[in-house]
C-alpha cells in the first residue's frame, strides 16, 4: 500500500492548545488510537500512513476541531466517543450530541450532555414527568439527573429535591456497619452526596440539607408519603423489588417529576427476588408522559478503560 501524507490546519494557537490538551494529553491519546502517524507543529497536525488510515485520521480530527470551535473544550472522553462513532461509520455533527450548557459546577466548570445518549436522556427529562435512565456505570445517569434536579430547583420549577436509594447489600452486611440505621445506609447514599457537592459546593449543599430543601433518604422511608412540587430521583433502581418500584412510583404528587436510574446488569437482590426495574419496562413502556432512555457503553464518560472493562465483561458472558 502506498504511503501518503496530509495536513490539518488549526485556526490559531489558542485552539491548538485546547485540541492538544494539557501536557499534550489529548494528542498523545489520539496518536494511540489512530493507525496513521500523527505529529504536531504549531497550529498544524501532520498525518502520514496508508491512505485509509490517513483519511480516517483527517475526518476524526476535523470533527474533534468542531467540538473545540463550538465549546472551547476537548478531553479524552470526547475523543473516545467520536472515535467510536467513526468506527461505526457514523459522522454526526457536533450539535447532534451536545445539548449546550446545563449548569456550571461550584468550580465554574460547564456541565453538558456529551454523547447522543446523554442528550436524549436530558431531553426526555425536560419533556416527561417520569424518566427511566438505564445503562452501565459511567454513563452519567445519576449525575445528569442530579444536575437536572438542581436546575429545576434554581428555576423554581420545584420546591425541593428528594434523592432516594434502596439500601441493598452488595456483598456487605448492614448489621456489621457501625452506628444507627441512618449512619449504616449513608455509604449507599454517598454517590448522591458527591454529585451535589460537585454541582453546588459543600456549604450550599449542607445548608439545603439542613433546611430540608434537599432530602436524601433510603427507599424504605418513602412508604406512605405523597411528594408534591419535588424533583425525585431513585438511584440504583435495579435493586428495587417490583413492590418497591410500584410503591415509589405511586408517591408522585402534583407538580413533581421523577427520574429513575439503574444498571440492569448489576442487580444485587437475593436470587429469589425479581428486579422492579426490569419488570417495569414491560408494564409502563407505552404510557404517555413516561420515557425509557437506554444508555450504552458508548455513553461512558469515565476513564477510557471503563469502556474496555464493560466490553470485556460482555464478551466473557457471551
Amino acid at each position: 500500500m502506498a504511503i501518503i501524507e496530509s495536513k490539518v490546519a488549526i485556526k490559531d494557537n489558542l485552539q491548538a492548545a485546547v485540541f492538544l490538551g494539557a501536557g499534550d494529553e489529548n494528542f498523545r491519546y489520539l496518536q494511540g488510537i489512530c493507525e496513521a502517524e500523527l505529529s504536531a507543529r504549531g497550529a498544524e497536525i501532520f498525518i502520514r500512513g496508508e491512505e485509509a488510515a490517513v483519511n480516517y485520521a483527517v475526518q476524526l480530527i476535523g470533527d474533534l476541531l468542531v467540538i473545540v470551535d463550538d465549546e472551547g473544550f476537548l478531553n479524552i472522553n470526547d475523543i473516545t466517543y467520536m472515535d467510536n462513532l467513526h468506527k461505526k461509520g457514523d459522522r454526526p455533527g457536533n450539535r447532534d450530541f451536545v445539548a449546550g450548557i446545563l449548569l456550571s459546577t461550584s468550580q465554574g466548570k460547564a456541565i453538558k450532555a456529551r454523547t447522543r445518549g446523554q442528550k436524549r436522556y436530558v431531553q426526555s427529562i425536560f419533556r416527561d414527568d417520569v424518566v427511566f435512565g438505564i445503562g452501565p456505570a459511567g454513563t452519567g445517569k445519576t449525575y445528569l439527573a442530579v444536575v437536572m434536579a438542581v436546575k429545576a430547583l434554581r428555576n423554581k420549577e420545584v420546591e425541593r429535591i428528594i434523592l432516594v436509594r434502596p439500601a441493598v447489600e452488595a456483598g456487605e452486611k448492614l448489621g456489621f456497619l457501625p452506628g444507627d440505621f441512618i449512619e449504616k445506609v449513608n455509604p449507599y447514599l454517598r454517590p448522591l452526596y458527591d454529585g451535589l457537592f460537585d454541582i453546588m459546593g459543600l456549604e450550599q449543599t449542607q445548608r439545603y440539607l439542613d433546611k430540608n430543601i434537599i432530602e436524601i433518604a433510603p427507599l424504605a422511608f418513602m412508604r406512605g408519603r405523597t411528594l408534591n412540587n419535588a424533583f425525585i430521583i431513585l438511584d440504583e433502581a435495579q435493586n428495587t423489588t417490583p413492590q418497591q418500584m410500584k410503591m415509589f412510583l405511586t408517591r408522585l404528587g402534583f407538580g413533581s417529576q421523577a427520574v429513575i436510574t439503574g444498571d440492569i446488569t448489576q442487580v444485587d437482590l437475593p436470587k429469589e427476588e425479581h428486579s422492579g426495574l426490569i419488570e417495569i419496562q414491560k408494564i409502563l413502556s407505552n404510557i404517555k408522559g413516561i420515557s425509557f432512555e437506554y444508555l450504552t457503553k458508548e455513553d461512558v464518560v469515565r476513564h477510557p478503560l471503563v469502556q474496555r472493562i464493560i466490553n470485556a465483561y460482555e464478551q466473557y458472558l457471551l
